[in-house]
């Protein structure tokens, strides 16, 4: 049986590929979350960069979330960073939710993204 540090990088792995197979050259909107904070950013796998970033830690979402590690900071900082996407000319991404089950902050982070105008 592997180890869970193994089972993570095979789960987070197959995610990538069928991510991979369907993004047709679109940027890739991947997420990462720890116990006290949840990350955001819009990579562009063409060029190996990132084009647009948000997180929890950021000054102005600490003083207005109440913590970091919660669906409402998740739902802020999806809408923020579709906010931002929008801004530099980005309606089409595709959602790459790493290791991570597709529920909770992740959920909340995707539904704020999409209120915000991004398209997944």
């Amino acid at each position: 049986m592997a180890n869970s540090s193994q089972a993570t990088a095979r789960r987070k792995a197959r995610v990538r590929r069928s991510i991979q197979a369907r993004a047709y050259g679109k940027p890739r909107l991947s997420v990462h979350r720890s116990s006290k904070q949840i990350y955001a950013q819009i990579i562009d796998d063409a060029k190996g960069a990132t084009l647009v970033a948000a997180s929890s830690i950021e000054k102005d979402q600490r003083s207005a979330l109440k913590t970091g590690a919660n669906v409402d900071a998740a739902k802020a900082v999806g809408k923020l960073i579709a906010e931002r996407a929008v801004q530099a000319g980005i309606k089409e991404v595709v959602f790459d939710r790493g290791s991570y089950m597709y529920h909770g902050r992740v959920k909340a982070l995707a539904d704020g993204a999409r209120e915000g105008g991004l398209d997944f």
